[in-house]
């Protein structure tokens, strides 16, 4: 458990706290593309770090991140007009390029030369896996973009389904490095069976182990760190173990283990200190990797089904997230559809911030512990003027990923040779062959 001192330090990203300045030294996600594919498209609102922003994609195609409020008065720029290369406010006709260029004000004598005298908030993006990026740290050290890991090359199919939801970060991340809770919360969805390694049908993923009590080891790294959970396996446990390797890439980042056919990861976004933006990503060859449409329906987490408009979900406390009990009673553990839908149940269900203080953490719970330690030691580091973890020379090498195996017994899961799942006989033309597997 935590400190409430620790806690409040892990969890607090707005304003001037140390974790929002941590984050903020890497690129960090808005919104998805399909959001501003449009140019002058409708803008679409957002919020990052406790920041509201307003995101459009301007006449020429290029994409703008801007403070939401107008530099004159103050209202919503996503109420206003997406037109001739520019972002106008309704309220005086103030206009704003994407750079935050004011090119025209409307209410104000154009002898007045008021315009080239103020510059409106404005954050350099980058786009890339579906994703709108800005770089919310120091204006005059942007980092080079790096492509993520689940978005290594521009030709990889890559699949993300959003959900906004109303608890902070931390809480969410944890969720997803967890990797015992899976064999209890989505027991139904996780199913065990006489498979040779993890596989994906289009209702389930199947698991060649029944062991719900897995062994935990850690392997820290300057990027983050990576943990093996090892299992029983179904078939022939007296001689292996079946290793599901997790990946933590700081600061909100997992790489999830994947099964047969694509890789899995997702990102979680703080909005500010009691939301998250939480991308769960299906990623990999075009010719194994569901589309978003199918992924978002095996997710349960479709706009307009599962989801308003804005992401939320429909799911929640006031309606136990659209709990089954018949269903529990036929055989189903949770009766809540859509794996992703049942953690949600739990990170919500947690508060708005989890009070870590009163905790009582087990053996299972090492990566948890790890990623407290790590954060909480990166976060005073940077304070002290430390590079943020996992910038520089300490990213992630292309050659970390996660990955899931029946191995023997007398292999080290350290030294396993992990390779992304990739379709038998099919090259990329920009990855190396040996951060390749073969499905």
């Amino acid at each position: 458990m935590l400190t409430t001192e620790e806690n409040e330090l892990l969890c607090r990203v707005e304003g001037d706290a140390p974790m929002g300045r941590l984050m903020r030294e890497h690129w960090t996600p808005v919104c998805l593309l399909e959001e501003v594919s449009e140019p002058d498209g409708a803008p679409v609102k957002a919020r990052v770090f406790g920041e509201n922003l307003v995101v459009f994609r301007d006449t020429d195609g290029r994409v703008g991140v801007l403070a939401e409020d107008c530099p004159h008065r103050g209202p919503s720029l996503v109420l206003g007009r997406n037109e001739e290369g520019g972002l106008r406010c309704l309220y005086h006709g103030w206009k704003m390029d994407v750079d935050g260029n004011v090119l025209e004000m409307a209410s104000e004598p154009a002898a007045s030369g008021m315009a080239e005298k103020i510059k409106h908030k404005a954050y350099p993006t980058r786009e890339w896996g579906g994703m709108v990026w800005s770089w919310f740290g120091a204006a005059d050290r942007v980092a080079e973009f790096r492509p993520p890991a689940w978005a290594p090359t521009a030709d990889v199919r890559v699949s993300i389904a959003k959900t906004l939801l109303p608890c902070n970060w931390a809480q969410v991340l944890e969720g997803a490095i967890d990797s015992a809770h899976s064999s209890s919360l989505h027991s139904s969805d996780m199913v065990p069976a006489r498979v040779d390694s993890a596989k994906a049908t289009d209702k389930t993923w199947l698991r060649p182990s029944t062991d719900k009590a897995p062994r935990m080891q850690v392997q820290r790294g300057g990027y983050g760190f990576r943990y093996a959970a090892l299992r029983r396996p179904i078939q022939n446990a007296a001689a292996n173990d079946y290793v599901r390797s997790t990946v933590f890439v700081a600061p909100a980042t997992v790489l999830i283990p994947p099964n047969n056919l694509y890789n899995v990861a997702n990102v979680n976004v703080p909005m500010d200190d009691t939301n998250t933006a939480f991308y769960f990503i299906a990623w990999g060859h075009p010719a194994q990797t569901p589309e978003t449409d199918t992924w978002r329906k095996f997710l349960r987490q479709t706009v307009g089904v599962d989801l308003d408009e804005t992401y939320r979900p429909l799911r929640n406390v006031d309606n136990r997230f659209w709990q089954d009990r018949q269903a529990m009673k036929a055989g189903n553990f949770t009766g809540i559809s859509g794996f992703p839908n049942q953690d949600v149940a739990m990170w919500v269900t947690m508060g708005p911030i989890a009070d870590r203080s009163r905790e009582r953490l087990g053996a299972s719970d090492l990566a948890i512990v790890e990623f407290r330690r790590q954060m909480l030691d990166a976060v005073r580091a940077h304070a002290e003027g430390a590079p943020a973890i996992g910038t520089g020379d300490a990213a992630i090498p292309s050659t970390v990923c996660a990955f899931q195996a029946i191995v023997p017994k007398t292999t080290d899961w350290r030294s396993y040779e992990a390779r992304i799942t990739w379709p038998d006989g099919q090259e990329h033309p920009e990855i190396e062959p040996s951060y390749l597997v073969k499905a």
